[in-house]
């Protein structure tokens, strides 16, 4: 359903110890902007409903509300160093439209999930 490599799983722990939120689940959303492209969002979930969605990955608690899961189900969320210093999470998505998956090659062919 929803993936979290180790690398994003350790910085969600050490987030989670600084806030003084460990133990909580992590939740994700996600909407589709007016011109088809996805906005991501997350954070500690101090609340849950009978409908969300959860799932493990990597020791991590991921919660989806019904509305976000269509959008984000066999999305990874990974940790990376996008230039010297700076990590960002991204989210590899192969339902954002926006998305190329990091294992294609430039000019090959276009993947669909």
């Amino acid at each position: 359903m929803f993936t979290v490599t180790p690398d994003a799983a350790e910085q969600i722990r050490n987030s989670a110890k600084q806030g003084q939120m460990e133990g909580m689940p992590l939740r994700i959303a996600a909407r589709q902007d007016t011109d088809g492209s996805l906005q991501y969002a997350m954070g500690f979930a101090d609340a849950q409903t009978d409908e969300d969605l959860s799932c493990d990955s990597e020791g991590i608690t991921i919660v989806i509300a019904p509305s976000s899961y269509e959008f984000l189900k066999g999305t990874t969320l990974d940790y990376v160093e996008m230039e010297q210093g700076q990590h960002q999470f991204i989210f590899m998505n192969p339902n954002d439209p926006n998305y190329v998956p990091p294992t294609e090659q430039e000019g090959g062919s276009e993947h669909h999930f």
